[in-house]
């Protein structure tokens, strides 16, 4: 079996960029069991799908979990057997939380899984005490980023986070993937979760040949970002650097593409997007299936978001070869090197980003230079085959019993 690692040891992680053969590795026995549990289920689709169409194609059962919603349809005409499970996306109310707790524990004692595969800030955290509960043999913790709980100056937030992490993230077995350097050095840092369950893979991957570079044809500049429809994802500066870059480049479309996200509390409301798109200064499109035709036909891709594990989205607009602008924060220095692929520009600063596009916009053979560079690194660090293996050997790992 081999396992495939992105760096150096660090705090007992492993980060060696090698590939080390094992031979003492566990193999699926009969039809052995794994319960994905994730939000919401459109996430799942998109970040998670393809790794749990690999995991049945070695030998598993696997069965998924998610609350109602858009993407549970796609769960099931994959072939999947989904069982819903209730879910306060946002807040912190601690009576949907227990409700949250509560179905898991009741459904890993129906199901009996041998392992577990928690995906997102709930599902991770209720998740693993409902598999220690229920005395699962092994749990991994997929976190696709620290999210709300510890975006920005919120420090009561941020304090209760690193507190549910340090009380829950404990399993006789379990492994936690991060997708960044800095989020692996803060959790290391903070003791969210023994070292030693710590691994680095660096995002969910991205399929090079569903998402790849075509010739869209002449037309005006398309300026996209695909996101939830947050303010930690940046949305308020994209729509402010398009008030500001049309002054001069009148015929740029900017295109929002994402899901209202209401109970998140950086959400933005249905009638903020709207008075935009009124103002004639973006287009929102709202949730969208046809990602790849999207961007095979915009011009420059932005995610000015504040906080990211390692975007997906950042991916798929590599893989089609276009020029990126994304913020100078965790997560996005994964993908972007500021003047190779893209540029970086400061968080929560609309004026650097405006920038950044109308230079992009000002000169077509540096936006194709970045593009094409942005393909070719995709193409050796992030192709989903890559990354499905490294979270496939996971599951295989000898035993690691941690204490606490």
């Amino acid at each position: 079996m081999l396992r495939h690692w992105a760096g150096p040891c660090y705090g007992g992680v492993m980060l060696d960029g090698a590939i080390e053969t094992r031979s003492d590795v566990r193999h699926p026995q009969a039809r052995d069991r794994i319960v994905f549990v994730a939000a919401p289920p459109g996430f799942f689709v998109s970040h998670r799908l393809a790794l749990a169409i690999r995991a049945r194609a070695a030998g598993y059962d696997v069965v998924v979990a998610t609350p109602e919603g858009e993407g549970v349809e796609a769960i099931r005409a994959a072939g999947f057997d989904w069982h819903p499970i209730p879910h306060d996306g946002g807040g912190m109310n601690p009576i949907r939380d227990f409700l949250t707790f509560r179905s898991l524990v009741r459904l890993f004692r129906t199901l009996r899984p041998k392992i577990v595969h928690n995906v997102t800030v709930k599902p991770v955290l209720y998740g693993t005490l409902a598999g220690r509960i229920t005395r699962v043999p092994r749990v991994i913790n997929a976190i696709s980023g620290l999210g709300f709980l510890f975006t920005g100056d919120r420090h009561v937030r941020r304090w209760l986070g690193m507190l549910l992490y340090r009380l829950l993230m404990r399993h006789p077995d379990m492994r936690v993937i991060l997708q960044n350097q800095e989020d692996l050095a803060f959790f290391t840092r903070h003791g969210l979760a023994p070292a030693g369950t710590i691994r680095l893979v660096r995002g969910s991957g991205v399929d090079i040949s569903a998402f790849r570079p075509r010739s869209s044809g002449e037309h005006a500049p398309i300026i996209v970002q695909t996101s939830r429809m947050l303010g930690d994802k940046g949305v308020r500066e994209f729509i402010a650097a398009a008030r500001e870059v049309k002054k001069r480049w009148p015929v740029a479309r900017f295109l929002l593409v994402g899901p209202l996200y209401p109970g998140n509390p950086s959400a933005l409301s249905q009638e903020e997007l709207e008075a935009a798109q009124r103002e004639g200064v973006i287009e929102w499109l709202g949730y969208r299936s046809d990602i790849g035709e999207l961007l095979a036909n915009a011009t420059i891709y932005c995610l000015p978001s504040h906080r990211e594990g390692l975007p997906k989205s950042l991916l798929e607009a590599a893989a089609c070869a276009l020029p990126l602008v994304t913020t100078d924060t965790s997560g996005c220095r994964e993908v972007v090197t500021d003047g190779e692929n893209g540029f970086l520009v400061p968080v929560a600063d609309a004026e650097a980003l405006a920038r950044a596009i109308e230079r992009l916009l000002g000169d077509s053979a540096l936006a194709r230079r970045l593009g094409q560079r942005a393909r070719e690194r995709v193409e050796r660090e992030f192709a989903l085959d890559l990354i499905i293996d490294q979270q496939i050997s996971l599951y295989a790992e000898p035993f690691l019993r941690q204490s606490g």
